[in-house]
């Protein structure tokens, strides 16, 4: 299940999407809008998306999660419009055998979702608001060589 959507996020449905019989466990990472960035007070966040882009970049790191990992499956479902503080944005969910691999894919998934994944948000704060764009930052702290496999 990979999906941008303008209606809340629900948690769920992304677990029921990726359970399965043969998993031992479901990590599931939960990224919400919160309440100040860069020394402002946010008072929403506002996302816009390519969607056929978009779903088909988080198709592609689903792939590559589920080679890297050995997952049963994954599943990453991004809001778009406006976010108030407090609510999802973006939930991903991964089933795998054991749990090392589900929250290391679930890592790996976020990172790489913020680094190529078409999808802006707005920033709407006291006094202005400002577009941010790609995150990119390293899916494993520097020094690791990355993931266990």
């Amino acid at each position: 299940m990979f999906d941008i959507r303008k209606t809340p996020l629900d948690l769920d449905e992304l677990v029921t999407a990726v359970s399965d019989p043969e998993a031992g466990a479901i990590a599931t990472f939960i990224g919400t809008t919160r309440n100040h960035n860069d020394g402002r007070i946010v008072s929403t966040l506002e996302y816009e998306a390519y969607p056929e882009m978009a779903i088909a970049e988080m198709r592609k790191i689903g792939d590559i999660a589920r080679e890297r990992w050995s997952l049963k499956k994954i599943a990453i479902a991004h809001r778009i419009g406006l976010v108030p503080i407090g609510e999802a944005s973006v939930i991903i969910a991964a089933s795998s055998a054991h749990r090392v691999a589900a929250f290391e894919a679930c890592h790996f998934a976020i990172d790489r979702l913020k680094e190529v994944v078409p999808i802006w948000k707005k920033e709407h704060f006291d006094g202005g608001e400002v577009w941010i764009g790609s995150q990119k930052g390293a899916a494993f702290p520097a020094g690791q060589d990355g993931p266990s496999r």
